[in-house]
């Protein structure tokens, strides 16, 4: 099956579950090649490898901690040499820590920032000199609600998120006359291992009263993926807990 990203090559990170799982097998769908990535969990990433190509897309499963740009470097130079320059970057990889304030250590903020924010900073840089090149570009980055809002993790989470949406805005602004896009999506709350796995997410603090799908939040990705005229903005996947 092909649509609206035939012959266009993504790469997603954190990508062998959850959302990142989501936007994968949504990319393929629509024609896009994938490069699946992730951190420790290699079956579950062979599994969306194989379903990607089972739909007669090209994939590459590719091992790499995004958080360390030596990886990032090999992650997106395999990428190359496999499938082709990223046309779609989605920085999706991230970790959650829910801890009350006064447990918070300096170690805990510096882990989250480099896991949520230093990485797409990373993963950015790399892929943007082909981007360039092309004159062609979508930059899609995974934010969270917590930005808006505070959200229910700690002031670690809800900071690195928040530092999405100020990088996200600079690019978006000095790329915009290059054809390359850079936009958030900031869901909240959507049924995956990590907020099932938070005590303090309760499907209640939501307006439409149940926690979001992963597709909800794909479909979303998929339109900025094909979109040249969407760019530095926050699509809000919430449910209407934060209106903007």
């Amino acid at each position: 099956m092909t649509g609206g990203l035939a012959n266009r090559v993504a790469i997603v990170t954190g990508s062998s579950r959850g959302i990142g799982r989501a936007i994968a097998l949504a990319f393929a769908r629509a024609g896009a090649d994938v490069v699946v990535n992730y951190l420790t969990r290699e079956a579950a990433a062979r599994e969306v490898e194989a379903a990607i190509l089972g739909m007669g897309r090209n994939c590459a499963c590719i091992q790499a901690d995004v958080s360390r740009q030596s990886e990032v470097l090999r992650l997106v130079g395999e990428a190359e040499t496999r499938l082709g320059p990223a046309d779609i970057l989605v920085n999706n990889a991230g970790i959650i820590r829910a801890q009350p304030i006064e447990q918070i250590t300096e170690q805990d903020w510096d882990d989250l920032m480099t896991a949520n924010l230093k990485s797409c900073f990373l993963m950015t840089q790399a892929v943007l000199p082909a981007m360039r090149a092309r004159q062609w570009g979508r930059i899609i980055n995974l934010s969270s609600v917590a930005a808006q809002l505070g959200g229910v993790v700690g002031p670690h989470y809800a900071a690195s998120k928040a530092g999405l949406h100020g990088m996200t805005h600079y690019y978006a602004r000095c790329l915009a006359k290059e054809g390359i896009t850079a936009n958030v999506i900031a869901p909240a709350l959507v049924a995956t291992e990590m907020v099932t796995s938070n005590p303090n997410a309760k499907p209640d603090l939501i307006p439409v009263g149940r926690f979001g799908e992963p597709d909800e939040v794909a479909d979303v990705a998929l339109m900025l993926a094909t979109n040249g005229y969407i760019t530095g903005q926050t699509i809000n996947v919430n449910g209407g807990w934060y209106m903007s």
